[in-house]
């Protein structure tokens, strides 16, 4: 009799139990569901969100062709690239219009590289003219503020900035628009292929290992964002000797494994030179101040080839866009009333000094 309630005991624990197990699983079946549904409702609102908050494309007017220079990596000669390959496609594209537009609000090079200092005017349509030197029509930060004072700015300001510097400038009719912008992978990249249609990207850098590693992040940036890679500019890989010519090897071919990876071509490789240095801090391209020599005949091999290419895109995806490294600086007051007028309050009020 005991054995028999023993087990009558224990049939009623086991169905106690399994009942106890399925209820388990039907709740962790019903929570993970739970959370997947949850999770779907916050990744949509997500794209919604950010869908929201993305500006809409505007095409430039009169603005055919625009390529992006670009590094993700300081100091790679993105800005050497963007004025000797702009005064290239000038020169071996006579009849066409070029541009060039520094978008490094925090540092700008161009008015040196380019030798331009003065401030440009306001036209009767309320756009500021850009300044022509060599051929090419010109825009910088640096043409509106003073050389000596910093830019003291959050983000939001700098892309409005880049915004005005797109958009309230009168660059009708251009071919082609070359954009120098600055080192990293943030507020500026963003504003432009976020604002304007966006062909390709030319990417620059040295064979060192530091440039690379940032160089591959930059890549990765335009990947995600659709934006074509057009192919590598290779700066200082290696010297040149003045006795006999012949060429020095400074590091070890690490570019070439970089763009073996992301599918790419190295366009053209430069040697460290002394020539080109001193082209840029005088303010004449390397290709105009020595036309015969054999980094002003690279250059415009690089000009020759971006050409075909860029058409044949344009067929494609309408724009392209260039990318280069600038600094910048700004006054502390724009004086301009007419630049004043265009950049608004944003200019003024947040430009401050350290005491």
């Amino acid at each position: 009799m005991l054995a028999f309630t023993s087990v009558k005991i224990f049939m009623h624990l086991q169905r106690n139990h399994n009942r106890i197990k399925i209820h388990r699983s039907l709740s962790i079946t019903n929570s993970i569901s739970l959370d997947k549904r949850k999770e779907k409702e916050m990744e949509t609102k997500r794209k919604e969100l950010m869908a929201r908050g993305l500006p809409k494309q505007k095409p430039l007017k009169g603005v055919k062709q625009i390529v992006v220079v670009a590094s993700g990596k300081g100091g790679v000669g993105k800005s050497t690239t963007s004025v000797n390959l702009s005064s290239a496609l000038k020169i071996i594209e006579p009849k066409k219009s070029v541009g060039l537009l520094d978008a490094d609000v925090f540092g700008p090079t161009i008015p040196l590289m380019m030798n331009i200092r003065q401030s440009p005017i306001v036209n009767d349509a309320n756009l500021i003219e850009p300044l022509i030197n060599y051929g090419v029509k010109c825009m910088s930060m640096g043409f509106l503020t003073d050389k000596k004072s910093p830019v003291i700015w959050r983000g939001l300001m700098v892309m409005s900035a880049i915004d005005k510097l797109l958009h309230q400038v009168a660059w009708d009719p251009l071919d082609f628009l070359i954009i120098d912008t600055p080192p990293g992978t943030g507020d500026t990249h963003l504003s432009i292929i976020q604002n304007i249609p966006v062909t390709g990207a030319l990417l620059v850098t040295t064979p060192q290992k530091a440039a690379l590693e940032v160089t591959r992040k930059g890549a990765d940036m335009f990947k995600r964002l659709n934006i074509p890679i057009i192919g590598i500019v290779e700066n200082m890989s290696n010297v040149v000797c003045p006795k006999c010519n012949n060429e020095i090897t400074l590091y070890n071919g690490g570019t070439k494994m970089m763009a073996e990876e992301l599918g790419v071509q190295i366009i053209q490789t430069f040697p460290l030179s002394g020539d080109i240095v001193k082209s840029c801090d005088t303010g004449k391209p390397i290709v105009l101040s020595t036309p015969k020599s054999i980094y002003a005949d690279a250059y415009k091999n690089l000009a020759e080839h971006e050409t075909p290419k860029l058409a044949s895109w344009m067929t494609h995806y309408g724009y392209g866009i260039l990318y280069v490294n600038y600094g910048i600086s700004i006054n502390d007051i724009i004086e301009n009333k007419a630049i004043y007028n265009i950049f608004g309050n944003f200019a003024k009020i947040s430009i401050f000094r350290n005491e």
